[in-house]
């Protein structure tokens, strides 16, 4: 299989997604014979078929925390990647919240579904997992969701961080570096940001720290989108160096043209 990064929706905040001004079905991570579902929000499945993506082909399905836009469709992707369970098969990988709830959230992964994969896997920042050959991480986030995960994929072929919602902590360019690709989840342009969100002039001052051979901006929010993501995404890259890529919906891109080969011998899950 070819590698591919496919962007089943960009949209970030309750307005974007609630209008559907952007799509919000999440990411798609095709390497070598996995395909990974990250964070499916509500409409996945309908912008997995207008883009052309068989979730039958779903390796693993992962949803880094328990906000609507991150995870409201995993029942509904491992209900098509399985039949309903009648094809017992591929991996939930969840946050502690998604999988188990807490007092302020009902935990959106049901019952049923657990049962329909092969193993559900609480993941929690700082651990890590083997999914056939590729290694994957969780990054820290800062997020009002409090067991938010950010992803670090190791593949033969590169090393692609996803950030995530976060908002801005020094520490987090430590566990960002080494990426050939990062993809940040970023709400707000300028020097808007929030907390809980990343905002351009935050992500400048990661990459003065990280120097990836691309940057990816996605999961915009109401402001971003009236400032003009593309923009930002120039700024960006003006400041940094750093080719930078403003994503829109169905947007295709091959990771593997951004690093080298590399070897890992990494364990089945």
């Amino acid at each position: 299989m070819e590698s591919k990064i496919i962007f089943l929706g960009t949209g970030g905040d309750s307005i974007i997604v609630g209008k559907q001004i952007r799509a919000s079905g999440g990411i798609i991570l095709q390497v070598d014979d996995n395909q990974f579902h990250i964070d499916p929000g509500p409409g996945s499945l309908l912008q997995a078929k207008n883009f052309g993506v068989n979730l039958r082909n779903n390796t693993a399905v992962f949803a880094t925390h328990n906000h609507v836009n991150h995870c409201n469709d995993i029942n509904a992707v491992i209900d098509a990647m399985t039949y309903g369970g009648m094809d017992r098969k591929g991996v939930a990988v969840c946050n502690k919240i998604v999988c188990n709830g807490n007092d302020d959230y009902t935990p959106t992964l049901s019952k049923f579904h657990r049962n329909c994969v092969e193993k559900t896997i609480v993941l929690e920042q700082g651990q890590r997992l083997g999914i056939n050959d590729v290694e994957i991480r969780a990054l820290s986030a800062v997020h009002s969701e409090p067991h938010t995960i950010g992803l670090k994929f190791f593949t033969s072929k590169f090393t692609l961080t996803y950030t995530s919602d976060t908002g801005y902590d020094k520490t987090l360019a430590h566990e960002y570096k080494d990426s050939d690709i990062i993809i940040f989840n970023l709400q707000f342009p300028g020097n808007m940001g929030k907390t809980h969100y990343l905002c351009t002039e935050d992500v400048i001052k990661i990459l003065k720290d990280v120097k990836p051979k691309l940057v990816i901006i996605q999961h915009f929010g109401v402001k971003m989108m009236n400032e003009d993501p593309l923009n930002e995404a120039r700024e960006i890259q003006k400041a940094t160096k750093i080719q930078t890529i403003a994503a829109t919906d169905g947007m295709v891109i091959n990771p593997s043209s951004y690093a080298g080969m590399r070897k890992k011998n990494l364990k089945q899950y």
